[in-house]
């Protein structure tokens, strides 16, 4: 048990000295499925929110705390070119890292407001719509605690394919998960690519993990993004992620159509784009997937 106190003792020590203010009370909350969450009060009267990993990749807070910091137009390392863009979607925003935690700032959730929906569309595409240079990103990070590799490139088929797809199917066969036929169905996929994505589109900013539990309602009922596995991208991937677990009101769509409109046969696409997560899901929690991945893979191939 030592070493237990030990370790409890070491982040919250570790957090005093970053932000210089003794903490005075913690509180477990529930929400995460791979980190611990905390509700944190400091003696200067300052309430905040801390997650530890610490049972993770070393590096996987600071990767979170970048993204978030990334998404919200460039004050991290590795900034949008145009990082005086407006923000126009709430991203939560860092306080603190360590090696195997962060500090955000507490939210306190109020009621969606009647605009709710509209907000979230609006902004989503005005973060769409900021400028980055190619796909991919800086720096690699991870996506529920499986690696990505965001190793950058001119264009957007290869990246899909060789960066996000075959690794999660070979992975997935390495671990006798993913039935063969599918399997090969879908390296023939990969092959395609080419010729199924869509029209070119410049990279967008993704947030790269948008279902509908990483997007919390803030204090005044407007949308805030959390949790993000970010990389520039293909616009349509956020959006048919949030197709997916839980879904979005069909207003937030429109709003986003309406602000920023997809390219021709962007409907066609969603089962393309869902191949991701769904290849996500089943290496972390198994078979239970197949069948939703086998019938994304039948509607691309019927597209």
């Amino acid at each position: 048990m030592t070493g237990v106190h030990e370790a409890a003792a070491s982040w919250r020590h570790e957090i005093q000295e970053e932000l210089g203010f003794t903490i005075l009370s913690d509180e477990r909350i529930s929400g995460g499925e791979i980190g611990t969450s905390y509700r944190v009060c400091l003696e200067n009267g300052l309430t905040l929110f801390v997650k530890r990993y610490p049972h993770t990749p070393r590096g996987m807070a600071k990767s979170e705390v970048d993204g978030l910091r990334w998404l919200a137009g460039g004050s991290s390392p590795h900034p949008w070119p145009d990082s005086s863009a407006q923000q126009t979607l709430r991203i939560a925003a860092p306080r603190a890292v360590g090696h195997d935690w962060l500090v955000l700032e507490w939210i306190e959730s109020a009621s969606p407001c009647p605009d709710y929906a509209h907000a979230l569309g609006r902004g989503l595409a005005a973060l769409h719509a900021q400028p980055v240079e190619t796909f991919g990103h800086p720096e690699d990070n991870w996506l529920a605690g499986l690696p990505q590799d965001n190793t950058q490139t001119d264009g957007w088929s290869e990246f899909y394919g060789e960066r996000r797809l075959r690794p999660l199917v070979r992975r997935a066969c390495d671990e006798s998960i993913l039935p063969r036929g599918i399997a090969v169905a879908l390296e023939q996929l990969i092959e395609e690519l080419p010729m199924r994505v869509g029209d070119d589109e410049p990279p967008a900013p993704l947030h790269g993990d948008l279902w509908s539990g990483n997007v919390m309602t803030d204090d005044r009922g407007l949308p805030c993004l959390i949790d993000p596995a970010v990389y520039a991208g293909h616009r349509e991937v956020d959006l048919a992620m949030m197709r997916l677990f839980g879904g979005f009101p069909e207003a937030t769509f429109d709003a986003y159509h309406e602000a920023y409109p997809l390219s021709d046969g962007w409907a066609a696409r969603v089962p393309l784009y869902q191949l991701y997560p769904l290849l996500v899901h089943l290496n972390l929690f198994g078979p239970s997937y197949v069948s939703q991945l086998e019938a994304a893979v039948r509607s691309t191939r019927a597209a």
